[in-house]
């Protein structure tokens, strides 16, 4: 008799403590659920979304990094002085007309540079995929003007691959510029903008040019200004990661002569100056009151 109450006394204390186990289990994802957790995982919804940083794969995938921080014209398929075009390394709009780019964005990240050389002889071209019937540009268009085949997108920022370094190449991602522009206070910030890279950061790029000081052979229109604004990130982190301290450098440099010893640093204005000579809404993916902070500053840092 003894030993059956022992017995089932043994098997109530099991049930009892499962039950109590069941209960504790029950009542720690309730109250996870309602309060989340300290464990850190992949699958947190609440972690904040990161960029890809190998280099697109696919133009849809471009769009989605290069325009991240919006698209400054709404550039679309169907304005043909408005026209959209991406291709794994940049997107840009062009501009029939002038047969020039009205702006290009890309991004520099350390997974998009790499040691290929500036192909020998430089291989401009004419872009196929503008439309036929429109006055394709090509590289002859430049020959004797003396203006330079001016890159937006320099071919030295997607150095990761042949394919890259050539496809910066197309004449689409070109505006005639002066030699000394192109090769002075231009090509200084173009070097120290992939020095931010190689101190961990990703740098997102928008480029562009505005006013008209005639064309090259009734063809090419000669901007009076070229422009550039680039935002840097932590490696890996999307816009949603900029904040009023994210640094911001906006530059709006003359298309002339005599500037070539000049630093990049002498032309260094706020977004919003550069929107109001361009009419373009630039950093328009980012909250309001986040982009009326960063586009009134100044960029001031010297290193």
């Amino acid at each position: 008799m003894n030993n059956k109450v022992l017995t089932g006394g043994g098997i109530a204390l099991i049930i009892v403590v499962l039950i109590a186990l069941f209960c504790w289990w029950v009542g720690k994802k309730a109250f996870d659920g309602i309060w989340g957790t300290n464990e850190t995982s992949v699958n947190n919804p609440t972690a904040p979304p990161q960029m890809p940083t190998a280099p697109p794969t696919s133009p849809e995938q471009a769009a989605q990094v290069f325009l991240s921080l919006g698209n400054p014209s709404n550039a679309t398929n169907s304005d043909p002085n408005n026209y959209l075009l991406v291709n794994n390394f940049f997107a840009l709009s062009y501009n029939r007309d002038k047969a020039i780019p009205n702006w290009v964005a890309w991004r520099i990240s350390p997974g998009e540079l790499g040691d290929f050389p500036r192909p020998n002889p430089d291989p401009f071209r004419p872009d196929e995929r503008i439309p036929k019937e429109w006055k394709r540009v090509t590289p002859s268009d430049y020959t004797g003007s003396g203006f330079d085949r001016g890159h937006l997108c320099p071919s030295a920022d997607r150095s990761l691959s042949v394919e890259g370094m050539t496809a910066t190449f197309l004449m689409s991602n070109m505006t005639p510029q002066t030699g000394d522009l192109n090769r002075g206070p231009w090509q200084k910030l173009e070097a120290y903008l992939r020095t931010l890279v190689t101190r961990g950061n990703d740098v997102y790029i928008i480029s562009g040019v505005y006013g008209d000081k005639g064309k090259l052979k009734k063809k090419v229109t000669i901007p009076t200004n070229d422009w550039k604004i680039a935002v840097a990130v932590p490696h890996g982190a999307n816009v949603s990661a900029i904040n009023e301290n994210t640094r911001v450098i906006a530059v709006d440099m003359p298309n002339v002569n005599g500037i070539k010893n000049a630093d990049w640093q002498l032309y260094r204005t706020n977004v919003r100056a550069i929107e109001q000579s361009t009419g373009y809404n630039l950093l328009s993916n980012l909250p309001q009151n986040l982009q009326d902070v960063l586009e009134n500053k100044v960029d001031n840092v010297n290193n």
